[in-house]
């Protein structure tokens, strides 16, 4: 991974089980931390709408439900 991809998409260790549906689900709570951090940035600096924002966030919450639920993690 290069010096920029490393800076805009940090990874964080993992510490739990090393289970492939755990491993799976920490994937995509990181990129769901990600594009949040995103949003929220873009929302500030006046680029997108606060309603948009929001929309989208709750979007990505769902789908992140719907990972957690199809992946029977509790």
């Amino acid at each position: 991974m290069d010096h920029k991809s490393e800076f805009l998409y940090p990874r964080s260790r993992y510490y739990g089980r090393s289970e492939p549906k755990e491993l799976l689900f920490n994937a995509n709570l990181q990129e769901f931390s990600q594009r949040v951090s995103l949003l929220c940035a873009l929302e500030t600096s006046g680029k997108i709408s606060s309603e948009d924002a929001y929309q989208k966030i709750h979007s990505l919450w769902k789908s992140l439900k719907k990972s957690k639920r199809g992946l029977d993690i509790h």
